[in-house]
């Protein structure tokens, strides 16, 4: 449920040394390279001190400011720049994973940042749903993350690994026949990522309005938490900032006091709840940005506030929007209004 590869307008990045960018196959829209966009200015990276996270100066937000300049609409171009001016989650093409590894890790290094990297590529993901897909079988996971490491070297990097894949297991959303391959997969995948020197995983834990953490603290240990630095709550979600603190520390209490990072990029105004409560994730109205990305939580269980989730992009076909994981301009600028 959390945006489809398929589906996901992926952006380039600039590679180390280099001014031109790495163009990521496999998930851009078709007419990218077909329309001229007016030169991109380079984005300013936050402090260091306060966000050490890469801000990619080519990524969708970048893209829709240039547009909108282009096109005179300087008003909304002002509102997009909020989401631009910030580090999101790039997420490694399935096609592609040690060129976008290397590409995002690079660029990250010749800014002096670190990059913010979502693995979401388990096979049989999101239960054949709106980002049904990934890899076809456990030799080719095991392949692909292999891919991503050898891409990441010895570049800082955080990788979110997973969304959904512990949690639909938990919830039976993921057949049974899956389970035992899945943990090992995952267990793997924390095993292989940490060989790298400057690496720090945090494995995905679902969020506050699922809420179960009786229930996840133990297949999160059969998935290899404990070699990880620590877990990710409410990846692609709505729930408060305040629900989600509470909730990660409910689960790092019964996972051996493991961090946690919180992905606040549309929270701002917590979960909708007028809706269809089975559709209520999928672009609801009224949402806004949360806390800007920082690792100054003042809080030791929270190691950081992420944008997992890239502000703007559709969630999938529903309640107007595009397929999952392409930029949705409404959606985008009503997140940025929205925002207190």
């Amino acid at each position: 449920m959390y945006g489809s590869c398929t589906g996901r307008a992926r952006t380039g990045a600039a590679a180390a040394g280099a001014v031109t960018a790495l163009l990521l196959a496999g998930c851009g829209s078709s007419d990218e390279g077909a329309r001229e966009t007016p030169k991109r200015p380079v984005a300013s990276q936050q402090p260091k001190a306060i966000d050490p996270f890469w801000v990619n100066p080519d990524g969708s937000a970048a893209k829709q400011v240039a547009d909108h300049l282009k096109d005179g609409s300087t008003a909304d171009a002002e509102l997009i720049k909020k989401i631009a001016a910030q580090p999101v989650g790039e997420w490694i093409s399935p096609g592609t994973p040690e060129e976008d590894a290397r590409g995002y890790t690079e660029a990250a290094r010749t800014a002096d940042r670190d990059a913010l990297l979502v693995l979401y590529n388990i096979p049989h993901r999101d239960c054949g749903q709106h980002s049904a897909g990934g890899a076809a079988d456990g030799d080719s996971y095991r392949a692909w993350v292999d891919k991503v490491a050898k891409g990441i070297g010895d570049r800082r990097a955080t990788v979110i690994l997973e969304p959904d894949a512990v949690m639909h297991m938990v919830d039976s959303c993921t057949e049974e026949q899956y389970h035992e391959e899945r943990y090992d997969l995952l267990k793997g995948a924390v095993t292989r990522l940490k060989q790298l020197p400057n690496t720090k995983v945090y494995l995905d834990a679902g969020n506050a309005g699922w809420g179960k953490p009786d229930e996840i603290f133990e297949p999160l240990k059969w998935a290899g938490v404990e070699a990880a630095d620590g877990f990710a709550v409410n990846v692609s979600n709505f729930q408060t900032t305040k629900a989600s603190t509470e909730y990660g520390k409910r689960v790092s209490a019964k996972v051996g006091g493991k961090p946690f990072v919180i992905d606040t990029s549309r929270n701002g105004n917590g979960p909708y709840t007028a809706g269809d409560p089975a559709e209520n994730w999928c672009n609801p109205p009224g949402r806004a940005l949360g806390e800007t990305p920082t690792t100054k939580t003042a809080d030791p269980l929270v190691d950081a506030y992420l944008w997992i989730k890239r502000p703007g992009e559709s969630d999938g076909d529903c309640k107007g929007g595009p397929k999952a994981g392409d930029w949705f301009p409404e959606y985008a600028l009503d997140l940025v209004r929205n925002t207190k």
